[in-house]
């Protein structure tokens, strides 16, 4: 018996998706999510289980809040919900990376901003190479 895929899982036979190895982490993945159209990493939340069932069932990036220790579908009082595009896993099945569209105002940070990567950290690099001054220098 065959089911219809899932925008998540069009390119996935029923059946055959990736393990994920939730037991390496005490129960909890990190998710990165990435704005579809623009490549931008927008956040980095926690999944358990049942956050990633959620996921998949309902489109929705839904996460494992630490903090208040309960299930948090991003946007859910917002409105910038986080609607999957694509989603796969590193080559160790312990880390997710989701390919979203972002609804609402699409800003995704509580700080009112698209990303939370939105602070930079000097980086002082003891010595260069040739490659990183031409990075540098958009050579």
């Amino acid at each position: 018996m065959t089911t219809a895929p899932t925008e998540i899982d069009a390119n996935i036979e029923p059946n055959s998706e990736p393990k994920i190895d939730f037991a390496k982490m005490n129960f909890l993945i990190p998710g990165i999510v990435q704005d579809a159209s623009t490549g931008e990493i927008l956040m980095l939340g926690f999944l358990n289980p049942v956050s990633y069932a959620k996921t998949l069932e309902t489109g929705y990036v839904t996460f494992w809040s630490r903090t208040r220790q309960k299930l948090w579908m991003k946007g859910e009082t917002s409105g910038n919900r986080l609607r999957v595009v694509s989603a796969a896993t590193d080559c160790d099945n312990d880390t997710l990376v989701f390919k979203v569209v972002v609804e609402g105002d699409g800003l995704v940070c509580h700080e009112g901003t698209v990303s939370c990567f939105t602070k930079p950290i000097p980086i002082q690099a003891q010595s260069q190479t040739p490659a990183v001054e031409e990075v540098q220098s958009g050579k």
